[in-house]
């Protein structure tokens, strides 16, 4: 009875939203063809249902007042959709992200969705393979394992030698792809207009877009080991942080092969001693922001499984997927504000969000986004040897990000430029990680080294070199 008022009101409130499940199923034997409607069709119900539940819970709550268990709900419905491989797992830690898109117990869970889907089958990896480099495949290498060593939103990676015995990764993109992306990008969309519907203070359209963007990208294994090799460019005089170097002759479309840098996790050393883990903390800051400051480039997914640690704690970056390349006048707007909040220079913190697409602020707006961008840039505002911050209910900025959004609320809409999607991402990703390293730094000292000398024109110069370098 519930479930049908549920679904009366959902539909009264949220007319787009469809309620359509079906139990049609994905296995090893699916075919690798393309974009078909039947494929399409089948994803749409799965995402759907999935989505649709999460729909009708919240609206029953929100208009007749009924009580879910909310941690059971939410780690049921995550669970799921961890099983569900595809760009959803992605949008998951995204929404968590965005304050009061999803209650506080969705959130924690979606933050939690990252790599841990099942692989698929022999079955699978031997047809891919196949199709990728042919029928004799397996002689191009002197060994490939069969179970896979990790299994993430797209793809899965297996570990190989080549016939000299050099170690290799191969990582091998999941059936049909793109469907999945249409499917979870369109429930998305739906996700967004739900949460829209009753709060207007932020716009996601430039959200939504930066992300169908970003994981259409993630298809195209050729662009990614592009990115690698320009990685591997960017970051040649960083000698902490390394890039696997790509195999062109073993990877394709959808097969992307690469040298195996042997590591292991970061949080194995999250007890110990104070100088480990601030050295620590120093070569992730230096493999995320040396790119970004120095060519405008930023790795745009954090997560644990995309870097690991050597024995002389220096990093293997990994997975470049997603990357997102800025103009560099938005990096001039980064800095602009760094110096507009150490001088509150109210005037200059105007013009770099004017820098960065905001459009038609008011002076109270703001002054509540600065609200935010003093939680992001408080580390570096103050020359002194400290920790990044502190964690709030498990999430990092989650109460500063509720506090910002309540006070946006009042002051009408905010629409929120595309690039911030990825660039808030890293910053909340990377800072969650040194609260866990308990590292301390003067962080402010680290930045300013980064950006001294810093001039707009250079860095569109450096920018177009590399990119052009890469054929990016």
């Amino acid at each position: 009875m519930y479930c049908t008022i549920e679904k009366e009101v959902l539909s009264r409130h949220f007319p787009k939203i469809s309620l359509t499940v079906t139990n049609m199923n994905m296995s090893d034997n699916d075919d690798f063809g393309d974009n078909t409607l039947g494929k399409r069709i089948t994803r749409y119900g799965k995402v759907s249902g999935n989505m649709s539940k999460l729909a009708i819970t919240l609206a029953g709550e929100k208009y007749l007042g009924l009580n879910i268990e909310r941690e059971e709900h939410a780690s049921k419905l995550v669970k799921s959709l961890g099983n569900l491989k595809g760009p959803l797992m992605k949008v998951g830690q995204i929404l968590a992200t965005i304050p009061e898109a999803l209650p506080k117990e969705y959130a924690e869970e979606f933050r939690q969705l990252q790599c841990n889907a099942p692989p698929m089958g022999w079955n699978f990896v031997r047809r891919r393979m196949k199709a990728e480099l042919g029928s004799n495949w397996e002689k191009k290498f002197k060994t490939f394992e069969k179970e896979a060593t990790a299994a993430a939103s797209l793809g899965q990676v297996h570990r190989a030698t080549s016939p000299d015995g050099k170690a290799l990764a191969c990582k091998l993109q999941y059936p049909d792809m793109h469907s999945a992306i249409d499917a979870d990008l369109s429930q998305l969309k739906l996700i967004f207009s739900l949460y829209e519907k009753y709060d207007k203070s932020i716009k996601t359209t430039a959200i939504h877009n930066e992300l169908s963007d970003r994981l259409r990208e993630e298809l195209d294994y050729k662009l990614e080991a592009r990115y690698t090799k320009l990685y591997e460019y960017m970051l040649k005089d960083e000698s902490n942080v390394h890039v696997a170097k790509i195999i062109d002759e073993l990877s394709t479309d959808r097969l992307l092969t690469s040298t195996w840098m042997e590591g292991s996790p970061i949080m194995g050393y999250i007890d110990s001693d104070q100088e480990t883990r601030s050295t620590l903390a120093m070569n992730m800051f230096r493999a995320w922001y040396t790119p970004l400051y120095k060519y405008g480039v930023i790795h745009g997914d954090p997560h644990m499984g995309n870097y690991n640690v050597r024995s002389d704690l220096s990093i293997n970056l990994m997975d470049f997927g997603c990357v997102r390349v800025f103009p560099p006048s938005f990096i001039g707007g980064v800095i602009d504000l760094y110096h507009a909040l150490q001088n509150s220079d109210f005037d200059l913190s105007a013009h770099a969000y004017k820098t960065w697409g905001f459009k038609d602020l008011s002076r109270e707006q703001i002054e509540t986004l600065n609200i935010w961008a003093k939680f992001l840039y408080g580390p570096i505002l103050e020359d002194k040897t400290q920790p990044i911050g502190v964690v709030t209910e498990g999430i990092y900025g989650r109460d500063t990000a509720e506090k910002v959004h309540k006070k946006l609320k009042e002051l009408g809409t905010v629409h929120v430029p595309r690039e911030f999607v990825f660039m808030d991402r890293a910053a909340l990703g990377l800072g969650s990680l040194f609260l866990h390293l308990k590292s301390e730094i003067n962080w402010h000292r680290v930045f300013n080294e980064l950006i001294d000398g810093f001039d707009v024109e250079k860095l569109q110069k450096d920018q177009d070199a590399a990119l052009s370098k890469f054929g990016i």
